[in-house]
């Protein structure tokens, strides 16, 4: 028997994958009468439009299945406590090179954006931090080098 990966995720992100399926679907009628109003237009081997047209669809089903596959292997994680880091609560360290302190919040690796402070519980830094309690001095192994944070507080 395979064993079943899950993708972690919020349920915020499992919602925003909803949200990107919903869209994709309104846009599938617009994009299949494209093929169908250029497919008459004639001649398909020099029918640009044509051309275009089929790789649209074909990349919007691409993406489609993409997301329902990832809806198909989610999981969602709701927070128990804020005695350890888990996906889906606030963190909120210290780097310990400059003492700069960065609140984040630990999401599924599809949901990650550090623009926004969500962080991946698969990065180094998120994998170095997750399960782990206030006041615990962890160091990352990253590509760039080996750091060390602090963490400071943890919240849902």
């Amino acid at each position: 028997m395979a064993k079943i990966y899950y993708q972690y995720m919020t349920q915020a992100g499992y919602d925003a994958i909803e949200q990107q399926i919903s869209a994709l679907k309104q846009q599938r009628p617009a994009k299949v009468a494209r093929l169908k109003a250029a497919r008459a237009l004639g001649d398909l081997s020099e029918n640009t439009e044509y051309s275009t047209a089929k790789r649209e669809l074909r990349h919007l089903d691409s993406r489609l299945r993409y997301l329902n596959k990832q809806l198909q292997y989610a999981k969602i994680m709701t927070p128990t406590d804020t005695k350890t880091v888990e996906i889906g609560t606030t963190v909120t360290i210290t780097y310990l090179d400059d003492a700069e302190e960065v609140t984040y919040t630990m999401v599924g690796h599809q949901e990650a954006d550090l623009a926004e402070h969500k962080l991946s519980y698969a990065s180094p830094l998120g994998s170095a931090i997750l399960h782990q309690p206030t006041d615990t001095i962890c160091t990352i192994v990253a590509p760039a080098g080996t750091y060390q944070v602090k963490i400071n507080h943890i919240s849902l």
